[in-house]
């Protein structure tokens, strides 16, 4: 006898859960070096926050992406290419797992033989010069604020870790936690572990961290921007929401969450939508390929 047609229907999210667990391991391991030596005056409580549109306005990987295309790491075709596959299931919502698995593996191929130096050394320029000054102060403040308390803070972001790190480093913070492209003696070889650090796998990876760390999460507070990270801002006991988009200020106001927004008026609206597709576009695999990008030789 034939098995029943909907015994299959569990492969696609069990597979997508074991995915996300991955990448939030890989998103917690990969900070350690970081925190390895911190000593916090309050060691059960810390802040996790998200970066784009929360610490900084804007996506972090359109800031990367543009100033690797003025060093010529991509064409301004590849990029366009890209982006199009990722936006076509995260904006027009069809989520094929062919599709899906098509575009990760087109993007990541860019990055194979490319070396994690030369994204850390280009990374370092690119926040200086598209950065720094896109760095919300008020969201800086309450980061600051947390460190003061002798609390730890890390960044939680679907980014890449390397320019996660860059970020939290200049900002004085404990670490960050990003998305892991796999690379072997240096060299990326155009796989990611896992998954993007996204969703449902910055919840994972805040717990990850918070077993080995021996954090209180229900004394831990979360900060973000959007309805996206709700797994993350829902495993806290403080979560608040950042220049929320339209569905967290929402939830945030119907579960009595603290909203803090540092836009104002007509241009927070616009700020909300754009934001909103741009990162729904970016926090998908292809955003990493694009920003992990190595340069092409004799461009």
């Amino acid at each position: 006898m034939n098995p029943p047609s909907d015994k299959r229907r569990p492969t696609r999210p069990v597979d997508l859960q074991q995915r996300s667990t991955m990448a939030g391991e890989a998103a917690a391991a990969a900070t350690a070096v970081e925190t390895a030596h911190d000593v916090p005056a309050d060691p059960t409580s810390a802040a996790f926050f998200d970066v784009d549109n929360t610490v900084m306005q804007g996506a972090s990987i359109f800031h990367l992406a543009k100033g690797l295309h003025r060093r010529h790491f991509f064409t301004t075709r590849d990029i366009l290419g890209a982006v199009y596959k990722q936006a076509y299931f995260r904006v027009v919502g069809v989520e094929d797992p062919q599709h899906v698995a098509d575009a990760r593996n087109s993007a990541l191929g860019f990055i194979a033989g490319h070396t994690v130096t030369e994204l850390q050394d280009l990374g370092e320029e690119i926040f200086d010069e598209a950065m720094a000054h896109r760095i919300w102060p008020g969201t800086r403040a309450l980061a600051q604020m947390h460190l003061d308390q002798g609390q730890r803070v890390w960044l939680v972001t679907a980014a890449p870790i390397e320019i996660a790190s860059i970020i939290s480093r200049r900002l004085g913070l404990t670490g960050a936690m990003g998305t892991v492209a796999e690379h072997v003696d240096g060299v990326y070889t155009g796989r990611l572990v896992g998954d993007m650090l996204h969703g449902p796998a910055k919840a994972e990876a805040i717990k990850a961290l918070a077993a080995r760390e021996g954090l209180d999460l229900s004394r831990c507070s979360a900060y973000s921007d959007s309805a996206n990270d709700l797994p993350m801002l829902s495993l806290v006991g403080d979560p608040v929401a950042i220049n929320p988009d339209s569905r967290l200020r929402d939830h945030a106001r119907a579960q009595g969450w603290r909203i803090r927004d540092y836009r104002t008026g007509r241009k927070a609206a616009r700020a909300g939508l754009v934001i909103g597709a741009l990162a729904g576009a970016a926090s998908g695999s292809i955003a990493a390929g694009i920003a992990l990008k190595g340069r092409r030789s004799g461009s």
